[in-house]
């Protein structure tokens, strides 16, 4: 038999059988078990940056520059990423937008996950900018170079700015403010796939595009850390992606209890 556990205000009793309580119980294993293996993870990269990984040929101080890829090339990719994953959700409310049986709480929530991408990308982009001047200057003896690949990421963050200062624009009108921020994502990804993509490949930069592209670039000492940081940072993309939406629904229906208020008072 199930056990059951009474709930002593109410003299019901609620079985541990419950899908709902064993789906809450999953959920809250998993967001546990992601958050301490993130954690794991994220440890092993820092100590294997510069405990495993030695210095690479070709790079300053004897090679410890180049530890930095560790951190700097995960926040690029998935500044690239947040973007496409933006879009990808701007898509699909411009697409339900046009449905009539899909709810509001389903539009809403596809704005949400394009919303929260596109800040993640944003903090991404800062940290690209942050780690990738670092390099330059340990590298190069400039931490800013006017380099197409700088020029590209400056770029970038203005896009993501925009995004967001848009949104600010329309706070008393969520359905406006989810329809321009959609089209914006629409619009603007072509100049940020070219920008990203193209630029940095067609212009002489003096950023590398072909160092890690080929794995036979490098040694095992490397891999052993590079490929675990992508995974730290796809876990923390996606676990910060999870948390964003959930804060920014909580904030709406806040938003939504306070109107019901104020028109229950007139």
């Amino acid at each position: 038999m199930g056990s059951r556990i009474s709930d002593s205000s109410s003299g019901h009793a609620v079985s541990l059988r419950d899908p709902d309580v064993s789906k809450k119980a999953t959920n809250q294993w998993w967001s546990v078990t992601w958050k301490v293996t993130l954690g794991i993870l994220m440890v092993y990269v820092i100590y294997g940056a510069f405990n495993i990984a030695h210095g690479a040929i070709g790079f300053a101080e004897k090679g410890i520059a180049a530890r930095i890829i560790f951190f700097h090339v995960p926040c690029a990719v998935y500044s690239s990423i947040a973007y496409l994953v933006a879009t990808w959700y701007a898509v699909k409310y411009l697409w339900l937008l046009g449905d009539k049986n899909k709810s509001a709480a389903v539009l809403a929530d596809s704005d949400f996950k394009s919303s929260a991408a596109m800040e993640l990308g944003f903090l991404f982009c800062i940290l690209a900018t942050i780690t990738g001047s670092i390099f330059a200057g340990v590298q190069w003896g400039s931490f800013w170079n006017w380099d197409p690949r700088e020029t590209s990421i400056v770029i970038m963050l203005l896009l993501y700015a925009s995004y967001l200062l848009l949104r600010t624009a329309f706070t008393t009108d969520p359905a406006k403010r989810a329809r321009l921020s959609a089209v914006y994502a629409v619009i603007a990804v072509i100049p940020s796939i070219f920008l990203i993509w193209v630029v940095p490949r067609v212009l002489q930069t003096m950023h590398p595009t072909t160092t890690l592209s080929n794995p036979a670039n490098t040694s095992l000492s490397y891999k052993l850390v590079l490929y675990p940081s992508f995974i730290a940072f796809t876990m923390l993309f996606i676990w910060l992606m999870q948390l964003r939406v959930s804060t920014l629904r909580l904030t709406e229906a806040r938003r939504e209890r306070r109107l019901r208020a104020l028109e229950a008072q007139h």
